[in-house]
Order: structure tokens, then sequence, then C-alpha cells
């Protein structure tokens, strides 16, 4: 039996694309193989909350670093997984170092690593771990290229229970054409560029999931280029984004910085012909077969164009979606952790 303990939260509300993947990992983890303890401020996800052999930490209004960072030290696991960068977790790494503590730490990087880290915690978080894993497999080599330490790749699975194509021959019949863009609505996002593509193809309806702190900026400019194809949906929960995803026929991300932005995975799982930048290379789109990955605003309006001028090839792109997302299903994501927490286990315990 291995004891895992990870700084993630279990709250059934929470859809922070780190603590939805670590709900979703431990809703999987065989219990008789693993024990995981995590945290919640809020009702948890009852897939947690049933599953055995769990424990959950209530997250307090304060005196968390101290309280969690003393039931570390005092009932140690076997892997502290996916740390953060927060105090509990530059607590943890003192700690572990000067008290040489028997705890492995599996650090889960999913922020490409080109221009360094975002902290000084992360650093750490990667250079004393005992095993790395990025999310994209550039994430992974940019790991390795700037901290000279192997890195491995996991991706971050898509639950094909929530997110699955619509019944044969549904996906085209509405009219007009719908381009979706989901995330949050800040400058890295560019949510403004969703809204002058809308400018371009006023028979094509355009809508945008998520909110943030440019959302109003986007609304104005809606109402300033008198757009009536343009509407905003706020934020979705996942049931709902997935069923949004099926009722349209182009997902549209024009961000241009991310790590490995969960949203692709889950548009390409239900059969959303995909466009986004090629700069964070995501391994969600295979570019020319399931959807493009341009270099440019100009690019991106042209494939745009491609798409919605050209029925087979949204047709084809779609079919393309689907195959390439079977490789991203939790079910497989979940046994690879297992196999690497396994592992990483039996090597510390062989060493110390």
């Amino acid at each position: 039996m291995i004891k895992i303990f990870t700084p993630s939260f279990a709250d059934a509300t929470n859809t922070n694309p780190q603590n939805l993947t670590v709900k979703e990992l431990v809703a999987r983890l065989e219990p008789d193989r693993f024990r995981v303890e995590m945290l919640f401020s809020s009702d948890p996800d009852p897939r947690i909350v049933d599953r055995p052999n769990t424990r959950l930490i209530r997250w307090l209004e304060r005196g968390n670093t101290v309280r969690l960072l003393a039931h570390c030290l005092f009932n140690p696991s076997d892997i502290y997984f996916f740390p953060r960068e927060g105090p509990l977790d530059s607590g943890f790494l003192w700690s572990r170092r000067h008290f040489r503590l028997r705890t492995a730490l599996v650090t889960y990087v999913v922020t490409t690593q080109e221009n360094g880290p975002s902290s000084e915690i992360l650093a750490r978080s990667i250079r004393e771990a005992d095993s790395v894993v990025g999310n994209s497999v550039y994430g992974a080599e940019t790991i390795q290229q700037h901290y000279r330490i192997p890195a491995t790749t996991i991706h971050s699975g898509i639950n094909k229970q929530v997110f699955y194509p619509p019944a044969e021959g549904r996906r085209g019949l509405r009219s007009p054409l719908t381009v979706l863009y989901a995330g949050s609505f800040q400058a890295r996002k560019r949510p403004q560029l969703v809204i002058r593509e809308a400018a371009r193809w006023p028979g094509v309806q355009f809508r945008l999931a998520g909110r943030g702190e440019l959302e109003q900026e986007c609304r104005g400019l809606a109402q300033e280029l008198e757009l009536r194809n343009v509407e905003f949906l706020g934020h979705l929960p996942q049931r709902e984004l997935a069923e949004e995803m099926r009722r349209v026929d182009v997902f549209l991300l024009p961000s241009v910085i991310e790590g490995h932005p969960q949203v692709l995975g889950q548009a390409a799982a239900t059969g959303l012909p995909c466009i986004a930048m090629e700069v964070y290379r995501p391994d969600y789109v295979v570019s020319g077969a399931s959807g493009f990955l341009v270099r440019s605003e100009a690019e991106l309006s042209e494939k745009l164009a491609m798409l919605l001028t050209n029925s087979e090839l949204r047709h084809a792109m779609s079919t393309a979606a689907l195959e390439h997302s079977m490789k991203f299903d939790w079910e497989r994501v979940a046994e690879v952790w297992a196999r690497l927490f396994e592992s990483v286990v039996a090597r510390r315990r062989g060493v110390t």
C-alpha cells in the first residue's frame, strides 16, 4: 500500500485545471494499492468521498501551513504529489531536506519552462524531485533543457463519461455554424480576437464561455462593432461545457501563453476541430489532421475561414480529433500514474 499526500483540493465545484486533474486521477487510483490524502474547503467531489482509503483534510480560514506541515512530518506519506508554489510546499521542501524525510517528491509541471520557473519554490520542486513529469511533450523538453534533468510526459486525461461526441449525424445539422471559445478572459488568452473574428463572419455564431478581467472589455467591443452573432455564456461547469461543445462546429483558442490546456483535449473528445497557437505545441491537436496550430493572427483567420467554408474538411478533422483523443482517456492515464508512483516508491525505499 502506497500513501500519497497532495496539496490539491477535492471540492466538487473547484474547476481549477490542476485540481481537476488530481480529482480525476484520485477517483481512478485503485484503493487497494493507494491511500490518498487531499484537501477540501467545500463539499467534495462525491467520487472522492466514496473512494475507500481516502482521507479528506479540511482547509481552514487560517493556520493551514503549520497544521498541514505538522501532519506531513508526524504522519508521513510515501509520496508528496504535485507540489504547488505556496508556503506549505516551501515548508515541506525545507523539512524534507533538513529532517531527511523518506517521503518521495513527485513534481508535476503544467507550465512550459523555456523562460525558467515562475518561482523559486517551483524550481526547487523540480530540482529536488524523485520524479519530474511534464504534462506535454514540449513541456517535458523545456524542463530537460532548462534544468538538465530527466523529465517524462504524462498528459492530463479526458473524462470520456463527460466529454463525448454528439449522436451520429447530429453535428452539422444546426444552422448557422457556431464557433466556441472557452477559457478565462485574460490578456494572455486574447479573447478579443474571437470578437474580431465574429465581425468578419456575421452569419456565424460565436459563443464565449468563461469569466475574467477582460470580459467587460470584450462585451464593449461586441457592442461597439454592433455584433448580433456573439453570446457570452459565463462560467460553465464541466458537464455544461461538454454539452456546449456537442452543439457547436469549431473550437477556437487564440491564447499565446499556456501550459497544456485541457480544454483542447476536451474539445477533441467531443469531435471538434480545434484552432490554437503553435507556440506551446499542444499534443491534443494534430495540426493539419484534427485541427490547426497557427503562428499568427493572420494564419488563425485563414484557418478559421477554411473550416467555416469547407464542410468536408470539418467532418474529416472531427473524425481525426475523436480518434486522436482516445490516447488521452483517463483510464489509461491513471494507470500510467499508478506505475510511476510504484516505481518512485520502490526506488526511494531501495536507497534510504
